[in-house]
Parts: C-alpha cells; structure tokens; sequence
C-alpha cells in the first residue's frame, strides 16, 4: 500500500526551549511562509512521538481490554468512561492547577482595583506614602493581568492536546473493532453510524477537556467571591449570588435537555450519513432507473427531522447565551437595588469592585461551569455510542498458516456443518453440509441462487458462525471475493497487497489473471491510481485484479466465489486453465461458479440447493447419478435446435458474423487491435484559496432568511447593545450625582433636606427599565439569530443534496465517496451546530467591545490615543495570523477526508482483508492517515495560541497603559471616571482577544461553508424533464436506432464508442458482445444518457437527447452488472414510487423465482434490508434488480453482464417461460459469454 504522506518536516515543538514554548515563538517560521505563500501538505510538522495514532490506541487499548476482564470478573458491563479517567486522569488532572491558580488571579484582581479606586476617592496630593502604596497596587494589576495572558493560553494549549490524545486513541480503538465486527455485528451497526462515531463523537472529547475543570474550581471561586462581597457590601450581596446560583441549576438542567436533543440527533445524522452513502454508491442506478425524487424525499425527510431536533437545541443554545449576556446586568441591578432599598448609599468604589467581582465570577458560573455539565452530558452520550460499538460481537478466526514442511498438509474438513446468518429465520443457511479438500484438489460447488454457496466459503472464512457440526481448516486461507474489491491507490499495491514484490513471481501471475495486456494499454501501467470503489476499472478489470490479489499471496487454500462471472468467455476459458488449474494446481481450491463447462476439471463436485447438499462427487459420477445436475449440463453442451416456424427476419449466425466472432476471438489472443482503454483519474480535493470574501457571507446569510429579517436581526442587535450600555451609563452617572450630593451636604448644616435627597425611586425606576430592555431584547435577538443561521444550514443542505443527485455520474467517478460524505457529515455538522453561536458570539463581542471603547472614551477622551494604534496592530496581526490560519484550517478539512475514506473502503472490503490476515497493515495505515490529520490539527491547535498569547499581550500593555496613565493624571481624575476606565480596560483584555479569535474562527468555518457551497454550483446533467415531452404511451414498439453515435465520458475524455450506427428492432432480443473493456457497458451509458453522445439515438422515432432525462430512462428497464440494494423495505426497493399494488409485486417476485424467499422472511413485503442489501446473496439482490424491471413493464430491457451473478438454470428457464404476463420488449442483453448470445442467436435474435 501507498505511504499516505511523504517525509515530514521535524516537528520544532519537540526541542523548542521554555520560553519558545511559553510564546510559541517556534511557529514563526511556518508564519513567515504562510504570509508569502499558500501553505501546502510539505508545510506541516510531524506529529509528535507522544501524539501517534498507533502508540496513543494501543496505550488506551490495553486499558480496555484489563476493564473487560475485570468486568466480566465481576459480572458487570464494562465502562469506557471508567477506561478514560484510567487512561488519561492524572496527566489531566496536574493540568488543574493551572486553572486554580488562574482563577486566584481573577479574584485578586478586584480587590487591586477596589484599593486603587479608593486612593481617588480619599484623594491627598501631598499623601506620598498612599500614592506609593497605590503604584505597588498598580504594578500588582499589571503583573495579574500579564500572568492571566500567559497561564491561560498554556492551559487552554495543553487540554486541547489532551482532548486530541482521546480523539485519536478512541478513533484507533473505534476502526480496529470495525475490522474484527462478525456478521452478526455488522447486522447491528452501518457504515453511516461508524462514520458519524468517526467524525462527531469523538469530537466530543476535544470539547469536554477544556471545561472539565471548572466543574470544581467554579464553586470554590464562587465561595470566595461571596467572601469578599460581604466585607464590601454586606448582606445585599447574597441577593445576586441567588440569582447566580439559580443559574447554575438552570444550566445543569439546559445540559441535560442538550444531552437529550444530541442522542435523538445523532441517530438521525447517522440515518442521514447512511442514505447519503447508499445513494452516492449507487447513484448511477438512481439515474438510470430515475429515482432521485423518491431518495430526495427520503433525505429531506430525515433532514428535517434532523433539523427539528438541532433547532430546539440551538434555541436552548441561544436561551443559554442571552442568560450569559444579561446574567451580570441583572445581578448588579438586584444587588444595589436591595443595596439602596437597605438605606445604603452607592459610592464609586464599592460600585466596581461590586461589578468586577462579578465579572469575575460570572464567566465562570454562567459560562465555562454550564459548559462543563453541557459537554460532560454530550461526551456521555457519544461515550455510550461508542461503547455500545466496542461491545458488539468480533469474530472467531479458526485457520492459521502452516510450518513449510506441513504445507503440502493443508485440508478442509466438514461435517454435518449448520449454520445459521440469523437465527430468528428458520431455514438455516446451511444444512448438515459435509466434505472433505484435500492439497491439490479443485471442488466446484455449483446451485442456484441463494443455494448457500456464498455461505459456505463464508463459513470456511469464520464469517459464519457455526451453529452445530465441525469444521476444520488446516493451512492459510486466501479469498477472491464474488463482488470484486479494490482500494484506492495503485494497480500493483492491490495485486501485492502488503507482500514484497518479487518481478518473476508477479509477472507470472499478471500472466496467468490475464492483466497484461491491460496493464501495457493503461498511461502508467500497473502504477495507474485507482479511484474510490475501483472507479476507473471495467468490471472483469477489477475482478481479475481481485483474483491476482488472492493468487500472489502464497496461501494455502484457496476459496474463489465464482471469479469467473464478469470476464468474457475467452478470458475466463484464460484464467480457468493458466491460473485455476495452472498456477494453483498444486493447491487445495473451491470455486464457487455457474460455469458448468469447466465442471469436468474438477476432482469434486458439490451441488447446493437451500443451504443442503444435494449432491457430492466426480465429474461422472454425478453424471451417471441422474441429479438433477445433469440437466444443468446439457443446457450447456447441447446446442437447442432453432424452432420450427422461421420468420422472414431472422438471422441465424451468418458467414460474416462467424468471421467477425474469430476476429473477435483473435483479437482477445493477441491484443493487437484493442484500442487504449480510458482511464480516468482520481482528482486532487479543491481547497480553498486566499479570503473568504463579503460574497460568501451575503450567500451564507441569505440562504436562511430575506433582507427584511436580516435587517430585523441588525436592529435587534443594535437596540440589545444600546441597553446593555446605557445600564452601565446609568449606574455611573447614579453613583456620580450621589457623590456630588454627598459633598453638598456636608457644607448645608441645617437637618435632613429632600432638596439633598436623590429621588431614589426615579434612579431606580430607570435602571429597571434599562435592565429589562437588555433582557427583552437580548433574548429576542438570540432566539431570531439561531433561527435564521440554522436555517442556513438546512438549505444550503438541499442545495448541496440536490445539486448533487443533478450532477454528472462522471462526478461521481472522480471523487472518492470519502470526500462527497465528509461535506455531508464533517462540513454540514459544523455548519448545524458550531456556526451558528460562534457567529452569535462574533457579533454579541463585536458590539460588546464597540460598547466598551464608547463608553470609556466618553469617560476618558485620551483612552482612545492607545486604543488606536493597538486596533491598528489587532488589525494587522489578525491578517497576518489569518492567512496561515485559513490554509492550517482547509489542511486540516483536507487530511481529514482520507480517514473516512479508508474507513469506508476496509469496511466494503472488510470479508477479504479477513481472509488476507491483513488488519494489521490496514490499521497502520489508518494511523498513518490519523498522524497526518493530527499534524495538521496540532498546528491549528498552536497557531491560535500563537496569535492568542499576542493578543492577550497587547491587551495586557494596553491595561497597564491605563492603570499608571490614571495615577499620572490624578489630579484631573474622578474616582467614578477611574472605576469605570479601569473595569472596562479589565473586561476588554479577554473579551477584545477572544472576540478577535471567534471571529478567525467564523471565517475558518466558513471555509466548511465555501466546500458546500462548492458543491451546491456543480455542472448539472440535461434536465429531467423537457417542453417536448414524449406520448404517454411511448415508446409503442420499442425500435431503438443508432445513427453515428460516439461516445465520452467527459468532454475532453477519450471516445470510447466510434461512429456507432445499429438498429434494434422491436422484439428483438439482442446480444452485445465483446472483450472487458471494450465498450458494452458505454453503450448503455449512452443510451440512458449518463454523459451526453455525440450523434443521435432515436426511440420509436423520437431523438432521445431531445427529451428530458426522467422522460428517457423511466420509459427503460435495466438489469445492472452490479445489483444495487437499498436500506429500507422490500416494497420501497422494488417500487419506491408505491404505483403497483401488492398483487403485482408478488406476481413479479414470483416470475424472478424469488417469491418463496420473500414470503419466508418475517416481515415479508415490508421486511427491512440490510446496508446495501447484505441480507441478500448477490445472486438474489440480481433478481430482486430483475423484477424491478418486471415491475416497470417497458418495450426496452437492458440486461448488463446480468446473467454473470445468476445460475445459467435460472436464464435457461427465463427464456423458456412464456412471456404472455410480460410486455413484448426489445431486450438488449451484454454478455461476455459467447455461449449465451449463440443461444440468443438461434432463437432468432441479432448478435453485435
């Protein structure tokens, strides 16, 4: 396999010295590139030792696997929570001390400014010893305030590394179960539900380590802040710390309802996630049978679900960010309204060091403590998914490999063998089986389908678990799977398949599986990159890598599940007698095939039917037994006479026609006039460049809602912000107006004067009314904020969706399936539930620190001579952090993609990665895939605490700028002025850096907005419905004509049809014929219009490329080479539009002979099937794919390699059968078998 990144740069982090490390100077260089230059992949840093995918799971590992021990030991359920804290507790829990000693500062802070404040209050200009104690008071700030700025990003620095370490252990932890899953297992869980662990649980582990902590520092810090309000203010105190300790019960609360909303989310995400990734694999079925309404109903119904649920839960969000944004106002106003009621009077000093001491205490209670038991709830939640996955059933491997003096020993023994998929059916899969292979014998197993022979390999495989009798298999297993399996990357790395590369060994091998030709026609030969799904191969092209794959391994026993089906007949006669019985013949093999006329190679034979063995033995044997068997043969040797009554049109096998078949047969021997097959090539994922533009954020924003509610929303906003000042405008003035009447009345010696009493109820009564106006319209611009932004989701959802199922199937081709999901799970994820209270937040901070500099500006003009060039310099840091953040962020959505890739790739391949005993080297891969992605998410990690720790740094000088710039003008300076001065510069220093990163970090989602959007503007196909329609009834006859026709995948691609001109009559049932590779399934392509033909295809005389697409395809039956099987009922597979009734589904059923299998399921027509059908043999899902096209009774039925899957009995009797139910069509059939189509062409038919 491909090394999945080239050699890395050493990551500096790992020999940076203290104060690098404290200041992350070691970034700058990689800052310095990231300004001159779009930073690429070769940019990144190694992961560090400690941080590896590989040593991180297997440490996390160990511990999982002691919890089950002693968790069966004590007969109880193992707790991965428990394994976690095991794991990971300690290192976690010394990161506390940083968090303790940095909320000590917090509280310390205060009680500074409280004494600074004091000294303006009893101000003495001839006071030297206050003045000098006050300069000891502002150093002590300035120190405080430059501490929090350095012990806060390297806390925050450490327990985001920390939630990283879980993430990727549990990630490992999560794909190596995914590889040992048993059958049973997988029945449980689906592709969709291990991506959704893989992208949005374990991200739950990233969140909850940041705010852990405050679980316990929280209430200890709340304690000492009442402490200290008490000797400020007294008893009137306890009234706000009520209203604060009535918000921690609501926050426990709002967690537990967001903890109910995200598990009822995440089964519909991963519902959703499943659709997306049936309807991508196999989208061009959809096309072709033109069922993207009905899957588009289905998706926009989940994802309406879906989004109910996320907008109940971002209106809990918004109701949780409105009460942090009033929380402070409306405890200041009950404290000093209790306060004054109590006969006190409000002085300056009291007021701030009142107002910072909640301001200290509330971003932990109201924010960080919720946020804890918020993401303590979520984490539990995808803490139980997760355990739920780890706990589901592994497989038993039963084979090993053999010593080099026993190989010749290898052998497999049955008997009486049972064997149940799944014990509530009744039938078993297979019954009282018994044989015996010994070294060197070839056993054919043959049977109809759903016979059980699938099953049987996969009982020898340990896939199926054996319910009685005994099985044993000495020797090493090797597997060549019926559905072939490729991963992407290169021709060779699938054929060696982890193995060393031996030039003889492999050049015999691509010999004898008939590849090198291939290979000498494909650009790059055996190093061509194959694409997702194996994408750019033909069908046979993948099959034979796949049977090159099992016969380089030097196994010892060989199980081949019918490898022979899609190759045409020369190359399959090829690979039977070079490969089968050449290269293997000194191996035990079993092959699984409906070719009947290599029987008589065979040294046994067993005949399946309904899981029992109805016969075993040699060649002739069987033959003289009078099985039923021997019909089967003689279908095949004895050429059927051609009816009595020849029609004026037919044509037996004229000279011409026998020519052409020998130069047919020629050219498959030599190659010569083969012409170079179109390959195409997997392209590179697009990102992003340079910024994200005003346009993408109009896009974002209008998607969700018109211009008068967004209009709506910035008045909403304004009239918040202005409450919310004009509170704290009010309180000052108030305090103000109170300190200039208590200097009056000292002059006035006469008694109590109500000129020199404050009207207490008018100051009040203002102050009420500008609190509740802050509440109002707090709340109400949060709830209209959330609505609008996750309605933005929702559509650019549907965007995106639709845009997809109208796209070329060419799209399909050339991006791996990895990439479409990510934008459906990782992209779509942040865009429901981070973007939209990042943006909230960006917004309420944008006008909170426009606010701030407002209000201080008023107080004390000269504030803004500092504030202007330190904006400036925000400025300019934040566009020179942005442009190697921005690229830092598309890295990291970029190295992400390949994860689920692979994961989804193992997952399709899983059966034959088993067989190969190659989890190992898949898992190192993973983590190979993992340690990129974790090297890109280090340095997103560390480039915002580069740009952070400066920001907080600016802040920090500009905090002490104001502090000594105070004592400096004291003379003209008012304590109320310095109070309000020095609170805001306090406040602004965390609000002004995290209001600057929130807003980097909008605009690094919004490169998640730019990827959908991407994909909401992609090349659409022809429409699907035209002006010209069609007649109702049409097509009448069924007279397909072909009129110069050529053909290309793409524009630019190379033809792979010529100048093709054809006639195909109604009724006529035609073969179509030719080498792997050789266009017949482009001919299909271009007759449902799959990329646009050039020339002209005519139906009944209608030009095909002048209707619509839905017109065209739905009036077409095809049967395809793949059988495409959907999550859902029976009923909704066959007929997803629900326009036949019950009768004519069993009728249909029972013409493909799948009726019996139906009615014996449990819930018969309504019986739900397994992911992509796996409930089924692929023989099965084949019929189920024929009676659709039974269902839809059109004049035109295109069969594509369909009989490959499909027991020769089965098409014996089809042809036979008397088609009076049926509407006369004209068939089309591909084949590779040159048998089938002599026999079609004896029955009077065309042969191509």
């Amino acid at each position: 396999m491909e090394q999945v990144s080239k050699d890395a740069k050493t990551n500096p982090a790992a020999t940076a010295g203290l104060l690098s490390k404290i200041f992350f100077w070691w970034l700058n260089p990689l800052f310095n590139i990231g300004s001159k230059r779009m930073l690429e992949e070769d940019d990144m840093y190694e992961v560090l030792p400690e941080d590896r995918s590989k040593s991180l799971g297997q440490d996390l590992h160990s511990y999982w696997d002691h919890e089950i021990q002693e968790a069966t030991k004590e007969l109880r359920k193992p707790s991965l929570s428990k394994v976690i804290i095991k794991c990971y507790g300690k290192s976690y829990a010394v990161l506390g001390f940083f968090t303790l000693v940095e909320e000590v500062i917090k509280v310390i802070q205060p009680v500074l400014l409280g004494k600074m404040i004091l000294y303006f209050e009893n101000y003495d200009p001839n006071n030297m010893t206050a003045l000098y104690e006050t300069l000891g008071y502002a150093a002590g700030m300035s120190a405080c305030t430059i501490a929090l700025a350095l012990l806060h990003h390297l806390y925050f620095y450490h327990v985001q590394r920390a939630g990283m370490k879980i993430r990727v252990a549990m990630c490992h932890m999560i794909y190596k179960k995914a590889l040992c899953l048993s059958s049973s297992a997988m029945g449980k869980t689906t592709t969709g539900q291990i991506v959704n662990l893989l992208s949005n649980d374990v991200n739950k582990f990233d969140e909850v380590t940041i705010f852990l902590h405050y679980l316990w520092v929280g209430p200890l810090q709340a304690a000492a802040v009442v402490g200290l309000l008490w000797v400020e203010i007294g008893p009137s105190c306890l009234a706000g710390m009520v209203v604060l300790m009535f918000l921690m019960p609501m926050q426990t609360m709002f967690g537990r309802l967001f903890s109910k909303f995200r598990s009822k989310t995440a089964v519909l995400t991963d519902n959703r996630i499943r659709t997306m990734n049936e309807v991508v694999s196999g989208i061009r079925i959809i096309k072709m049978y033109a069922w993207e309404k009905p899957f588009a109903a289905l998706v926009t119904e989940v994802r309406r679900k879906e989004i109910s649920k996320i907008m109940n839960s971002s209106y809990l969000r918004g109701l949780n960010m409105a009460s942090f944004f009033c929380a402070s106002k409306i405890i200041v106003f009950i404290t000093f309204t209790l306060y004054v009621l109590l006969g006190n009077t409000i002085s300056a000093s009291r007021v701030f060091v009142t107002v910072s001491l909640y301001a200290s205490v509330r971003l932990t209670v109201t924010l960080f403590f919720p946020n804890a038991i918020e993401k303590l709830f979520e984490s539990r939640v995808s803490i139980r998914r997760i355990q739920e996955f780890l706990l589901l059933d592994e497989i038993k491997k039963n084979s090993a490999a053999l010593p080099q003096e026993e190989k010749k020993d290898s052998s497999v023994e049955m008997e009486n063998l049972t064997c149940y998929w799944d014990k509530n059916l009744d039938s078993p899969s297979l019954q009282n089986v018994s044989l015996t292979v010994n070294s060197s014998q070839l056993l054919a197993v043959i049977g109809p389908v759903g016979a059980g022979k699938s099953s049987l390999l996969s009982s020898i495989l340990g896939e199926l678990p054996t319910d009685k009798g005994s099985l044993k298999v000495k020797g090493q297993l090797t597997y060549a799977a019926q559905q072939p399996w490729v991963f992407p990357g290169t021709i060779r790395s699938n054929i060696l398949f982890g193995k060393e590369m031996n030039p003889q060994k492999y050049e015999r091998v691509i010999r004898a599986c008939a590849l090198k030709r291939d290979l000498e026609l494909l650009p790059d030969g055996d190093v061509t990159v194959i694409g997702d799904r194996g994408a750019t191969l033909s069908g046979g092209q993948k099959a034979r890598v796949n049977l090159a794959r099992a016969v380089y391994q030097d196994a010892d026993i060989y199980l081949l599940d019918d490898p022979l089906s899609a190759v045409d007949a020369e190359v399959g006669r090829h690979l039977f007698e070079q490969c089968i019985c050449g290269l293997l013949k000194n191996k035990p093999r079993i092959l699984v095939t409906h070719q009947l006329q290599y029987l008589n190679a065979a040294d046994q034979i067993v005949v399946l039917k309904e899981g029992h063995m109805v016969a075993k033995g040699t060649y002739t044997e069987l033959q003289q037994s009078g099985v039923d068997f021997t019909s089967l043969l003689k279908t095949e040797e004895e050429e059927e006479q051609p009816p009595p009554e020849v029609h004026a049109r037919s044509r037996t096998l004229s000279q011409n026609s026998v020519l052409s078949q020998a130069s047919s047969v020629q050219s498959i021997k030599d190659g010569d006039q083969l012409a170079v097959e179109h390959v195409q090539t997997v392209a590179e994922e697009s990102r992003g460049q340079g910024t994200i533009g005003v346009g993408l954020y109009v896009k974002y924003l209008r998607a969700g809602a018109n211009i008068l509610v967004l209009v709506l929303v910035i008045l909403a906003n304004i009239l918040a912000q202005v409450a919310y000042i004009m509170q704290d405008w009010w309180l000052a003035h108030w305090a103000d107006e109170q300190e200039k009447l208590s200097a009056n009345s000292t002059i006035i010696e006469s008694g109590r004067n109500t000129t020199q009493e404050l009207n207490t109820d008018f100051y009040l009564g203002v102050y009420g009314g500008l609190t509740a106006a802050t509440v109002i319209f707090g709340f109400f611009r949060n709830m209209l904020l959330f609505n609008v932004l996750v309605r933005c989701a929702q559509v650019l959802h549907n965007r995106m969706f639709n845009s997809i199922l109208r796209t070329h199937v060419r799209f399909f081709d050339v991006n791996p399936i990895g990439r479409v999901l990510n934008r459906f799970s990782k992209d779509i994820g942040l865009l429901d539930s981070n973007m939209p209270w990042t943006f909230v937040d960006v917004i309420q901070l944008f006008l909170q620190i426009v606010g701030v500099v407002a209000v201080a500006a008023s107080v004390i003009p000269w504030i803004l001579i500092p504030v202007l060039p330190l904006l400036l310099f925000f400025l300019y840091l934040r566009r020179f952090f942005l442009r190697t953040s921005r690229d830092i962020k598309r890295l990291e959505s970029t190295t992400r993609s390949p994860v689920f890739s692979h994961l989804s790739s193992s997952l399709q391949g899983l059966w034959t990665i088993r067989a190969f005993g190659a989890e190992r080297r898949f898992q190192e891969v993973f983590d190979a895939h993992q340690d990129l992605h974790s090297g890109a998410w280090f340095l997103f990690l560390t480039t915002s605490r580069w740009f952070a720790v400066r920001l907080d740094g600016i802040c920090a000088i500009f905090v002490t700028i104001t502090t000594f710039g105070c004592l400096l003008l004291r003379d003209q300076m008012e304590a109320g002025s310095v109070g309000l001065a020095l609170t805001y510069s306090v406040t602004l220093m965390g609000m002004f850096q995290w209001g600057v990163r929130q807003s980097a970090e909008v605009e690094n989602m919004m490169t998640s907005v730019e990827r959908v959007v991407e994909y909401t503007d992609l090349e659409s196909e022809a429409p699907w419905q035209t002006q010209k329609r069609p007649p109702p009834d049409w097509p009448s006859k069924g007279l397909v004509t072909f009129d110069q026709v050529s053909f290309s995948y793409s524009d630019d691609g190379t033809k792979v049809l010529h100048n093709l001109k054809a006639m195909f009559r109604p009724r006529e049932k035609v073969g179509i014929v030719g080498r792997t590779g050789a266009g017949k399934s482009s001919l299909v392509s271009a007759l449902f219009r799959l990329a646009e033909p050039r020339g002209k295809i005519y139906i009944d005389g209608v030009l095909t490329s002048e209707i619509g697409l839905h017109d065209l395809r739905q009036k077409m039956s095809i049967i395809p080479q793949d059988p495409v099987l959907f999550t859902g009922s029976m009923r909704k597979n066959l007929d997803p539009f629900n326009q036949h009734t019950d009768e004519e589904l069993w009728n249909a059923l029972q013409e493909v002979q799948l009726k019996c299998v139906v009615e014996e399921l449990p819930g018969k027509l309504e019986t739900i099937l397994a992911e992509s059908g796996s409930n089924f043999s692929v023989g099965q899902r084949q019929l189920v794919c024929l009676a659709r096209a039974v269902l839809r009774k059109n004049r035109i039925l295109i069969i594509d390699e369909a009989t490959a899957n499909v027991d020769p009995r089965f098409w014996t009797r089809e042809e036979s059968t008397p088609t009076t139910s049926r509407t006369p069509c004209c068939r089309i059939q591909m084949a590779s078998f040159l048998k089938w189509c002599s026999r079609l062409a004896n029955r009077r038919r065309q042969l191509y």
